[in-house]
């Protein structure tokens, strides 16, 4: 035991000295990170630069028409209706690519051309355009490797007061990133130390991910050492029978110990819930039993979109203020989404005339039974489900910004299945929005999203009460690195000054 004893000091000396740095721009910036993330482009920022499909004055062809024209034998997956300038088109996705069709075949779509890349900024700033540089590879604002399918791309400055820039692809116009100076500036505080966002890192996926796991793996290590070393000065000094509640006398090492004893746990399961994030359950814990998706199970044998009972164009009558239409499906119940910029709402497409969505409970244990029916492992014997109609916020289905219709997504089906993965499937009938949930997906959210994000249960459902607790939490953190920041100079220090000595007595 003294051999590990004294292994464990040096372990975390050593790697206390290499990693505090790193500690304390974790905890300093994930404060930032409370309340600035890193800047994007959401779905309903592009949403609301489309025009309203009412608008136009063309004659909307027959759904049937349009598939036609896709290359032959190809199956639609995605189906979306969008307005551009004027010009009403169908973006089609299929298993071998995507296609942007116009409303007549003759038309061309307009041409990602300096004139349609300057349209394009007009609807995201209005200031004028100072300059437009052409990036041919990632950079800090767009780190990420898989945008580079989309260089080269049109970094764009604008003349106002906010420093604001706007990043637009050159196949497609398509708006990429959109931020401003003082969303910059905070990024530079949070997102970019918290989540190692360097773009000679980032742009590589595969390098990111095994440099935080690695540093963070390192990080728990170094604090387990440092338990331990806590453990063992706090025994020795209950032995000892020391008056004093800490065993030392300079101050470092004083709030060092302090600091570590009441805080070393959570800087424990912060540091390792941080590796999680990006690191995927081990299948030595467990192995999903389902070999295919069960969401994407939900969502196969839709109906060809030319089966849809209810025109699209019934749709854009009874919606004029409708920015997309797009077409969805619960298995081989078919119903529109259609998004107008502040809501969505879904449709079901199995009547001629518009009405809500409402997916009964027997289609929905109709669809769950699908999944296990078409899965090469289910067993022969039909394998139990219960049903019940849940009207709170539990655990795993917590997530109240999703609104429909100004109020939660409750109450929703919830499926629980007997199978070797215990799984529950949180089904909302009016939206016919899926959520599933297994061990691994429990294992995820208990190793990351509870421990990192404090997304317990009594703090879930008040804000106030998590952020209190996320603030106390991390100041401690911020304390205990501080100090060991202080340790470690200290360390150097003593370590140049041995070394100084030595030299001077080699040279005599």
């Amino acid at each position: 035991m003294n051999v590990i004893t004294q292994l464990m000091y040096s372990i975390h000396r050593i790697l206390g000295t290499l990693l505090c740095i790193l500690f304390l721009m974790w905890f300093l910036s994930a404060f930032v990170m409370m309340y600035h993330r890193f800047p994007h482009v959401n779905a309903k920022e592009k949403l609301q630069k489309q025009e309203v499909l009412s608008a136009s004055g063309d004659s909307l062809p027959d759904i049937a028409a349009v598939i036609a024209r896709l290359p032959h034998k190809e199956q639609v997956r995605k189906l979306t209706l969008n307005r551009k300038f004027g010009q009403t088109f169908f973006h089609v996705r299929t298993g071998k690519g995507e296609y942007n069709l116009p409303l007549n075949p003759s038309d061309s779509l307009l041409p990602t051309d300096s004139k349609y890349i300057h349209r394009i900024a007009a609807l995201w700033c209005p200031a004028p355009i100072v300059h437009i540089d052409t990036v041919n590879s990632p950079d800090q604002w767009i780190p990420f490797g898989e945008l580079k399918k989309e260089m080269p791309i049109y970094k764009i400055y604008f003349a106002d007061d906010a420093g604001t820039q706007l990043y637009l692809s050159s196949r497609n116009g398509e708006a990429l990133q959109f931020s401003n100076r003082n969303e910059r500036f905070w990024a530079w505080l949070g997102a970019i130390p918290h989540w190692v966002y360097f773009t000679w890192l980032r742009q590589d996926t595969a390098l990111w991910n095994k440099t935080v796991i690695w540093l963070s793996g390192m990080g728990c290590v170094m604090v387990i050492a440092g338990i331990w070393v806590t453990i063992d000065v706090w025994r020795k000094t209950r032995r000892n029978r020391y008056h004093r509640f800490s065993p030392y006398r300079k101050k470092w090492y004083h709030w060092h110990y302090l600091t570590g004893i009441f805080f070393g746990i959570f800087v424990l399961t912060f540091t390792f819930s941080g590796m999680m994030s990006v690191a995927d359950i081990p299948e030595w814990i467990h192995k999903p039993a389902l070999k295919t998706n069960p969401i994407r199970t939900l969502h196969a044998h839709a109906p060809r979109p030319e089966h849809y009972t209810l025109d699209y164009r019934r749709i854009i009558a009874a919606y004029p203020q409708a920015l997309q239409i797009e077409w969805s499906n619960f298995r081989e119940h078919p119903y529109y989404t259609v998004k107008d910029g502040k809501t969505e709402f879904y449709i079901d497409a199995t009547d001629s005339l518009p009405r809500p969505l409402h997916l009964s409970e027997d289609e929905i244990r109709r669809g769950i039974e699908s999944i296990y029916a078409s899965d090469s492992t289910g067993a022969n014997a039909p394998i139990p489900i219960r049903m019940s109609l849940l009207g709170h916020f539990e655990t795993y289905y917590r997530d109240m910004s999703n609104m429909y219709r100004g109020r939660p997504q409750l109450p929703v089906w919830k499926t629980v299945v007997e199978d070797a993965d215990r799984s529950i499937y949180y089904i909302h009938p009016e939206t016919g929005i899926i959520r599933h949930v297994d061990t691994s997906s429990r294992w995820k959210y208990w190793s990351y999203t509870a421990l990192h994000r404090m997304r317990l249960p009594g703090l879930n459902s008040n804000a106030a009460l998590r952020k209190t607790v996320l603030w106390i939490l991390l100041l401690g953190g911020s304390a205990v690195s501080v100090t060991g920041v202080a340790l470690s100079i200290n360390y150097l220090r003593r370590k140049c000054r041995r070394k100084r000595k030595s030299e001077r007595y080699i040279q005599r």
